[in-house]
């Protein structure tokens, strides 16, 4: 039976971390899936985070306890099932007098009505209380807890204004967001799912209990038809678009967009720690090591105004994410240092917040069976959160399948992360002692992407010059055919700024080398 023939159990519009958890959670519990992504996997918000498994400590002065909660819960599980992606990170929050709260928290409206003198700062102890409550709400087990840092003597302090004396520290998780979209996928795929990218789902219709959805390849022009019981709307930014323009459904839910800009400078200071800085308007940005060479700063909070208004960082936002970090930077910052900058857009669920900054971050999943077969539609998420919001889709869809098997992914590791969530040191060992010929930035390069499954990109490799051609940057014509082979790769801007973020690294000669090599004269 071909593909057009068969009818499937779910069929997901959306290739970002929503649609490919979903596709995942869907395929292990033994459903039929297919999914189709319009452009490449993790092409639009989900490539373009902070790049934090976090529990979001700002949310709590928006009493979102249970998506914090939940958040915080989750670190953990991730962390054990992706410790190639994803490790623990400290964060160094320096303290001061005029640390103020955004005016439309909950929490800065209660204080401002029951202790005014306070005039909308945020008091130690009101930080203190926070953080022991981030501390606690997830269970933690594995990541240290909260201490209190003097900034006059240790490292943390070296690149701060000499006016910052105390911070607290804290731990939260990084992750390799675009990578763990596509590991979803590759694991999605290995349990049966069918993963389609470049292809533009052109309309969706009910036919009795069916759906018939149309599809044209992106590439080619071809188009094809599928079958399937239900729909999965998780079109991020387009799902409202999904909503109406494919499905032709009329519906009163709605999406904020929200833009969130970061800049990439050159390192800024030598210790690996993050900073979480607080500024008097109320808001907060992150300044974190990347990529090893690099500082990531971020985030803003925009209203943008349509899914198809392509997001990019402002010079404004530049400018105040500039101002922002020269608050506590010693070293004055300008727009020379500024080496890359990107922008994505948040498909927040529309709750009536009267600011951006204020919209809720939990996702919200509704299930629309009017007229025949069902369509879930998936609003807004967290990409720490995207493993429960899978689990509670298919708990929202379970009675539209009997039989339904149980949640499975909890503790379920992701291609290439089969080893300990310490295990990282000794992994790295490994790879140095079977490939001597590497740097040790490029061996921790490749562990910190690909895991163990560094050992099947490179096989038996005695020499650089055994892996092909090279093109700058500790990449290999292996490494890009495997990615070609293996993560659906069909362009240089897939494997440098997606796959991995080398495009950082190279030339402009380097990278048009790259994309030549993989649109045409690659052999994977």
């Amino acid at each position: 039976m071909s593909d057009t023939q068969k009818t499937y159990d779910l069929f997901v519009i959306g290739g970002g971390i929503n649609g490919c958890g979903i596709a995942r959670d869907a395929a292990g519990r033994g459903l039929t899936v297919a999914l189709a992504e319009m452009n490449d996997l993790a092409s639009a918000t989900s490539s373009s985070s902070t790049k934090l498994f976090h529990g979001g400590l700002r949310y709590l002065e928006f009493f979102e306890f249970r998506l914090v909660r939940e958040a915080l819960k989750e670190r953990e599980t991730l962390l054990t099932a992706m410790p190639h992606i994803s490790w623990p990170k400290r964060f160094v929050l320096p303290y001061h007098k005029d640390m103020r709260f955004d005016s439309e928290t909950p929490t800065s409206k209660l204080l401002t009505t029951f202790m005014p003198w306070m005039k909308g700062r945020r008091p130690a102890w009101l930080i203190r209380l926070g953080l022991f409550m981030y501390d606690h709400l997830g269970g933690r087990k594995i990541l240290p807890g909260t201490k209190t840092v003097d900034l006059t003597s240790g490292p943390e302090g070296a690149p701060l204004e000499d006016r910052f004396a105390k911070a607290y520290e804290y731990s939260d998780c990084w992750v390799q967001d675009s990578r763990l979209v596509v590991l979803n996928a590759r694991d999605a795929e290995a349990r049966g799912a069918k993963i389609m990218t470049r292809t533009k789902v052109t309309s969706a219709r009910r036919e009795g209990d069916l759906w018939v959805v149309s599809t044209e390849d992106r590439h080619t022009g071809a188009t094809q038809e599928f079958r399937a019981k239900m729909l999965v709307n998780a079109g991020g930014p387009w799902v409202m678009d999904v909503i109406q323009g494919v499905a032709g459904i009329n519906s009163s839910e709605n999406v904020r967009l929200v833009r969130g800009s970061h800049i990439v400078t050159k390192r800024l200071y030598d210790h690996d720690k993050c900073y979480f800085f607080q500024g008097e308007d109320g808001r907060i940005i992150f300044s974190i090591p990347y990529e090893q060479d690099f500082t990531l700063i971020g985030t803003t909070d925009a209203d943008h105004a349509s899914f198809d208004e392509r997001p990019v960082c402002t010079d404004e936002e530049r400018d105040y994410l500039l101002a922002f970090a020269n608050n506590y930077f010693k070293q004055t910052l300008t727009s020379d240092d500024v080496v890359w900058t990107y922008s994505g857009v948040r498909p927040l669920y529309n709750d009536g917040a009267t600011s951006a900054t204020a919209a809720t971050r939990d996702y919200v999943l509704r299930v629309n069976e009017d007229g025949g077969a069902p369509i879930l539609n998936v609003f807004g998420g967290k990409i720490t959160t995207y493993r429960r919001l899978a689990e509670s889709a298919l708990e929202k869809i379970a009675g539209f399948f009997p039989h339904l098997p149980g949640k499975w992914t909890a503790g379920q590791t992701l291609p290439g992360g089969n080893f300990a969530v310490d295990g990282g040191p000794a992994l790295l060992d490994q790879i140095k002692a079977r490939y001597p010929f590497l740097s040790d930035k490029d061996a921790l390069r490749l562990l910190r992407t690909y895991g163990t499954e560094v050992f099947d990109i490179y096989g038996e490799a005695k020499s650089a010059e055994a892996l092909g051609e090279g093109f700058g940057a500790g990449i290999t014509a292996a490494e890009l055919d495997w990615a070609k082979r293996v993560e659906w790769v069909q362009s240089g801007d897939d494997f440098l700024w997606r796959r991995t973020k080398l495009g950082l690294r190279l030339t402009d000669d380097e990278r048009a080398k790259v994309d030549a090599y993989i649109l045409g004269n690659g052999n994977g």
